[in-house]
């Protein structure tokens, strides 16, 4: 008979040995997960309440971190295991930091023309590294004073953490705006530059040797590695990558096969110098990172993952060890030195960025506030040069290159960096906005050494010969030229919804949906092959509104004011049939133009296309387009002239001016009853700009192709009759949508509008029973007084 048993669970995991290990590390591992469970619940916390000041998430987990991280440093049993852990955590994150890094980089950009970011950047960077080079030797950063140790703190000065300095102004949106790109692309270039340098530098100088120079015999094994390494990426990453993209078509999805051979070619390609060559894995990954192409499915979808994976788990993390290396309790607050070397620090590396960028500004002409908002933005650190900060601390030896006091106010240096960012963000918001109602975005008020900026916006392939016919007349002369933001309407719907691929980290959509690809591939081909026939005077930019048409009309006007354009053009709802007539209405694009003729911060026009350009394009060499604009007058006939104006430069269109003016002998019939003091005065007065206006067009423009013609009428009936006779003889005649004071030669106009958004000019030449069958352009001069 079996006696019986009794199991006691807690005196077996006394007895038993790896048991109790097991339980220990059970709950070690719970401790940890919880640990960054909290510390993710708290980021997001302060991170909402920090964003109500413009704050970037980093700072929010900075804080965040830095609290935990001396938490940690008081559990003495514990801290050892943590500073451990965290240690090779951080070390295998950054290397998937340094390659997200490098893939969102292009570096053909150093082997191209020097643009006004490169000298931007250059400069800033150049007169930073002076600076620094110069002064920093007398405060003793060092534990180990040295050559090395001083270009390579220089060096790291001159960086921009361009990832960070990107959010920053997406979430600012001015990432459209002139200052908005300029920014970008120069954080862009010293971000690349900077990196490459340090690159080198972990190259040539050890950091196992308190920053002291490698043997030649190993500068030697790392450079070949690292040559080989970039050859092999450059040259077989691109065929992979398009064999990859070409059996995964964009809308489904990626094979698992391809991606496990395209992650094992990249994870050879990054380890190669690292375990050959005993470079480091970080720096490795960087260089295969620029390596690799940046277009294509792949990379984008690398991209993608990568930054999800660090700004969900990586970065958390990453920051309670950046708390462990600033412990306070060393910080010694007493010392002047401290509080010296952390806002000399701070200082230097700001004003040498902003001495660079005032320097640039003033040989490209930029204005002192802009100049130095440049430099401010341009100084923004970010992770890598935090990790530089600190990764001696964490080194095996332990032996400290810089003093804890420096370690701690460099780390505080670089985040104070981050913090002050957006506050200089928005105070370029508050000076455009300052300056917006003096700054009047219509074509009436555009400097004529500026460049014509135009929003152009388009349903369809079927718009395109109208499309490139018009930036064919309005581009002027050669210099300044024309720059042309053609623009896809496309509906937002949940089909399209379905396929959108959402990119980690940016405000940028990628659309799969097959149909609208094509279709926009179409478009693109065809204004591309227009650009490269006409190089000289013509810059074309691709924009994509896909929205709901509820809120399109705020994409588009978002587009307008961020791009600094001065006319958006709109096609008109209605579309040409065989038989000249306007049919095929659709009310939601109706909708879009009223909407943006009520909001837009420039000038509006809308194109009523009757076959604009479908018979071939228009010619430089030959007359091929009559053009005709009318003048009755007010402000939107004044924008109407200028843009004639533009017209009347190009050698294929023989242009005529039609000027009503209204018979002074039937003057007194048309006086509209309750006609006021105050309405005659302001008659008067828009009838002296008018013509102070239109005889300074005169004396430039008519003769030779520009013809001018003038029509007395009496009332509104030979208006119509003077409108009539137009039939037949213009392809293109551009008219203005209103605000004219004198409307005695329209009144009476507006009792039979079928399509008020255009005007009583526009709405008459574009009916269906009216006997003109030219492409009609009617445009609204934008006012200030509106916003």
């Amino acid at each position: 008979m079996m006696g019986k048993v009794n199991f006691d669970l807690p005196d077996l995991i006394s007895k038993n040995l790896p048991c109790k290990d097991l339980v220990t590390n059970v709950k070690v591992a719970a401790a940890y997960i919880l640990g960054f469970f909290a510390v993710v619940f708290l980021s997001n916390i302060a991170g909402a309440f920090l964003r109500s000041y413009q704050q970037p998430r980093m700072v929010a987990e900075t804080l965040v971190g830095i609290v935990a991280g001396n938490i940690i440093l008081t559990q003495e049993d514990h801290r050892d295991n943590i500073v451990k852990t965290l240690n090779d955590i951080i070390e295998f994150g950054m290397i998937f930091h340094m390659l997200a890094l490098g893939l969102e980089m292009d570096a053909r950009i150093l082997f191209q023309r020097p643009t006004q970011e490169a000298i931007v950047a250059f400069s800033g960077m150049l007169s930073t590294f002076i600076l620094a080079y110069l002064l920093t030797p007398y405060f003793n950063y060092s534990e180990f004073p040295s050559h090395e140790f001083t270009v390579s703190l220089s060096v790291t000065l001159t960086g921009t953490a361009s990832p960070l300095l990107t959010r920053l102004i997406t979430d600012l949106k001015i990432g459209k705006s002139d200052i908005g790109r300029l920014l970008v692309a120069a954080g862009t270039y010293s971000d690349l530059v900077s990196t490459l340098f340090i690159s080198i530098g972990f190259v040539i100088i050890s950091a196992d040797k308190n920053l002291g120079f490698r043997d030649s015999k190993d500068i030697l094994k790392i450079t070949s590695t690292l040559i080989v390494q970039v050859v092999v990426t450059a040259v077989i990453s691109p065929i992979l990558m398009i064999w990859v993209n070409h059996e995964n078509p964009a809308g489904k999805s990626l094979k698992g096969s391809h991606m496990v051979l395209s992650v094992a070619f990249v994870a050879i390609s990054c380890g190669c110098s690292a375990v050959k060559g005993k470079y480091s894995p970080m720096m490795s990954a960087f260089i295969t990172g620029i390596a690799l192409p940046r277009e294509g499915r792949l990379s984008k979808m690398m991209i993608s993952k990568l930054n999800y994976f660090l700004k969900c788990i990586f970065y958390p993390i990453f920051f309670v060890w950046v708390g462990l290396g600033v412990d306070f309790q060393m910080f010694n607050p007493g010392n002047p030195w401290t509080w010296a070397r952390m806002i000399f620090i701070f200082v230097i590396a700001t004003l040498g960025k902003v001495v660079g960028t005032f320097l640039s500004g003033l040989m490209l002409g930029f204005n002192l506030p802009e100049s130095v908002a440049l430099g401010l933005l341009l100084n923004v650190k970010g992770h890598f040069h935090m990790f530089l900060a600190l990764f001696t601390f964490h080194m095996k030896n332990h032996e400290m290159i810089m003093t804890t006091s420096t370690r701690i106010g460099l780390t505080l240096a670089i985040f104070f960096t981050v913090i002050y960012a957006p506050l200089v963000g928005a105070y370029i918001i508050r000076r455009a906005r300052k300056r917006s109602p003096n700054q009047r975005m219509a074509l009436q008020w555009l400097d004529s050494e500026n460049e014509l900026r135009v929003l152009l916006c388009i349903h369809g392939p079927q718009h395109l010969p109208s499309t490139i016919n018009f930036i064919e007349i309005s581009r002027g002369r050669d210099d300044p030229g024309i720059m042309v933001y053609v623009t896809d309407m496309i509906e937002l719907t949940e089909q399209i919804e379905s396929t959108l691929v959402h990119r980690e980290g940016v405000e940028v959509v990628t659309v799969t949906d097959r149909a609208v690809i094509e279709m926009r591939d179409q478009i693109t081909t065809a204004i591309k092959t227009y650009e490269e026939e006409h190089e000289s005077g013509i810059t074309l930019r691709r924009m994509l509104a896909l929205s709901p048409f509820s809120v399109m009309h705020q994409d588009i006007c978002h587009f307008a004011r961020d791009l600094n354009v001065s006319l958006i053009v709109l096609p008109f709802h209605k579309y040409p049939a065989e038989d000249g007539k306007m049919t095929g209405a659709d009310s939601k694009f109706r909708f879009v133009n009223k909407k943006v003729l009520q909001n837009a911060p420039c000038s509006v026009g809308i194109l009523v296309d009757r076959g604009f350009g479908v018979t071939r394009k228009i010619s430089r060499t030959s007359i091929f387009l009559h053009a005709a604009v009318i003048f009755i007058g007010g402000k939107d006939d004044r924008e109407a002239l200028v843009y004639a104006s533009h017209v009347a430069q190009h050698p294929g269109v023989k242009l005529t001016v039609l000027r009503f003016l209204l018979d002074a002998n039937a003057n007194s019939k048309c006086t509209r009853p309750g006609t006021s003091m105050v309405n005659l005065a302001e008659q008067e007065e828009e009838m002296q700009l008018d013509d102070e206006f239109f005889a300074g067009f005169y004396e430039r423009h008519v003769g030779g192709q520009v013809a001018y013609m003038e029509k007395y009428l009496a009332n509104s009936g030979e208006t119509m009759s003077a409108l009539q006779s137009l039939g037949g003889q213009h392809g293109l005649i551009i008219v203005g949508r209103g605000g004219r004071v004198n409307s005695a030669l329209t009144a009476g106009m507006n009792d039979w509008e079928q399509c008020p958004e255009l005007g009583p000019i526009g709405d008459i030449l574009s009916g269906s029973a009216f006997a003109v069958s030219a492409s009609i352009l009617i445009i609204q001069q934008h006012s200030p007084k509106e916003d």
